[in-house]
């Protein structure tokens, strides 16, 4: 395991590589980290890819000193990590709003992208804006943490009791000094409506993965089936009993259908 430090917009950019080959490079959901990627990363790498799990500005390891958060900055991301580890062009796998930038990163540079692991993928904006501001409003005010805590045990009913644990220990890693006000740099460029110019610009493969328990939708398999509409001849993962990080919730489910899809890619394309 090596974990390399990208400087980029002010800030340095933690990103974890492990193994030898085909490049997949991960990015996680607002709010948590990269070792949410931990079981299925090493099942890729243990099948002979190489990769790069990196974690969002202002969370885990990387700085809190970025001059840019969201979406699009995240896209920059993924480009930067293949340009500076080489290997491309790579799967980009993403979660939440990761998931947004990685297609923004396949629109801009598909030369650069082979494939698309969407996870819960916001490739638009939640239908009720005005919940969506209040709840960014309230992670401004002093009692925010405790807000994001009770909400992020929510987001993943299938780790059961251990949720609330993974929600305490990702709020304590956000309320370090200088990373709250990260978090809500990245909450505030959460505007998923940049994602929409770029989704007829993708030539890669896509593989869409969702939780049937996520609770960022009221009917997580009709969004699932809305993204995957968007990309033909696209793929559909429906993981029973997950929320919105799958992957980490029921890697059992997960991993098999991530490897099957990884072994159709032509990394050579575009390379």
């Amino acid at each position: 395991m090596t974990v390399t430090y990208l400087e980029v917009d002010q800030g340095k950019l933690a990103v974890e590589v492990q193994g030898e080959g085909p490049l997949v490079v991960c990015s996680p959901g607002m709010g948590d980290t990269r070792d949410a990627y931990g079981p299925l990363a090493s099942q890729l790498v243990a099948s002979g890819y190489r990769v790069a799990c990196m974690d969002l500005r202002g969370h885990g390891d990387s700085t809190a000193t970025f001059t840019r958060y969201g979406d699009e900055a995240t896209a920059d991301d993924y480009l930067t990590v293949i340009k500076a580890i080489g290997g491309g062009p790579a799967i980009l796998m993403g979660a939440s709003l990761s998931a947004a930038a990685s297609v923004i990163a396949a629109g801009r540079q598909p030369d650069l992208v082979a494939g698309l692991v969407l996870i819960g993928p916001f490739l638009r904006n939640p239908g009720n804006k005005l919940m969506v501001s209040i709840f960014k409003f309230a992670l401004l005010n002093p009692w925010g943490p405790t807000l994001w805590r009770s909400y992020a045990a929510s987001l993943w009913p299938g780790l059961g009791d251990k949720a609330s644990e993974r929600a305490a220990s990702t709020v304590k890693s956000l309320t370090r000094p200088g990373r709250w006000s990260a978090f809500r740099a990245t909450v505030a460029g959460a505007d998923h409506s940049v994602v929409a110019p770029w989704i007829e610009r993708v030539r890669a493969p896509v593989l869409v993965v969702i939780g049937d328990a996520d609770p960022d939708w009221s009917d997580p398999l009709a969004e699932a089936k809305w993204v995957a509409s968007n990309f033909e001849g696209s793929e559909t993962i429906e993981v029973p009993g997950a929320g919105h990080a799958p992957m980490f919730e029921k890697p059992e489910l997960v991993t098999p259908g991530v490897l099957k899809f990884a072994e159709r890619i032509d990394f050579n394309k575009g390379a």
